[in-house]
């Protein structure tokens, strides 16, 4: 059993699509270590997800809360900030509601925190024929032999060699996945959490991520641990990435550490 004194707030966004959540929400069910609570940040879903919040919310061990706000299109900055203020917990992993977590997955964060510094982890791809398998037949675990994974190295859980990786491509502001992230929820606060002027896909983990590295906290990357299998799905419209492009630059030329539109909007 890992013993931790820090409470962990576990945050899966999602948006319109209850049978990957599902089997994202059996996953968690599954790890050996349990956050203190589990918030879905909900971009705006139909009543289909809530349903299926409050089936699970019966038989999780720890609190499943449900942030939703508004479909505007979307607005991931803004709904990750308003589950951020939900949040009771010192430390924040941040994950997708198309993954599948290895049952470690949260041990390996916590085991893995550490103060000044947050953490980027990897995922494996599942294929569009596997993804199509597991969600009709709600499998919910994955083997790294299953036919239809690629990249599978990312999905080899070697823990001890975990620290010594931790300073792999650690200046790579690009080198992020916000599906797989984890934060002191302080740091969080200290630069305003997300930049709700990004709007579309693309770039606001990259963006939150410089802004904590100008702060002085440090990115580490969690690689043979905290170990995620995301499910296919066609990839989503790029139409504002190049306003998300120049959103990043500025925060690099001018060494920005705080962003006006923030977190602060909904912590009184």
């Amino acid at each position: 059993m890992v013993m931790h004194n820090h409470s962990v707030s576990l945050i899966v966004s999602t948006y319109n699509w209850p049978q990957a959540l599902d089997i994202c929400l059996e996953s968690i069910l599954r790890q050996t270590v349990m956050p203190t609570e589990v918030i879905i940040a909900d971009d705006g879903s139909t009543p289909d997800t809530q349903k299926l919040i409050a089936l699970y919310s019966k038989k999780f061990p720890v609190p499943l809360l449900h942030v939703w706000q508004e479909d505007d299109g979307f607005q991931l900055s803004r709904i990750r900030n308003k589950a951020i203020a939900a949040a009771s917990g010192d430390y924040i992993i941040q994950v997708d509601g198309d993954l599948i977590l290895e049952k470690h997955f949260v041990e390996d964060h916590i085991l893995f925190s550490r103060r000044n510094s947050f953490v980027s982890g990897s995922r494996v791809i599942m294929g569009q024929e596997l993804s199509t398998r597991l969600l009709e037949k709600h499998i919910t675990k994955i083997k790294l032999t299953t036919k239809g994974l690629t990249n599978v190295v990312n999905g080899l859980r070697i823990p001890f060699i975990s620290r010594k990786l931790e300073k792999y491509k650690n200046d790579d502001v690009y080198y992020l996945r916000g599906c797989n992230m984890a934060f002191w929820r302080s740091d969080l606060i200290k630069v305003n959490g997300y930049n709700e002027a990004f709007e579309g896909w693309g770039r606001e983990d990259n963006e939150i991520g410089l802004r904590l590295i100008n702060s002085g906290v440090e990115k580490r990357v969690i690689k043979f641990s905290g170990i995620v299998f995301h499910i296919y799905h066609p990839e989503k419209t790029r139409s504002g990435l190049n306003i998300n492009d120049e959103l990043l630059h500025q925060t690099a030329i001018n060494k920005l550490k705080y962003c006006e539109k923030g977190l602060s909007q909904y912590i009184s």
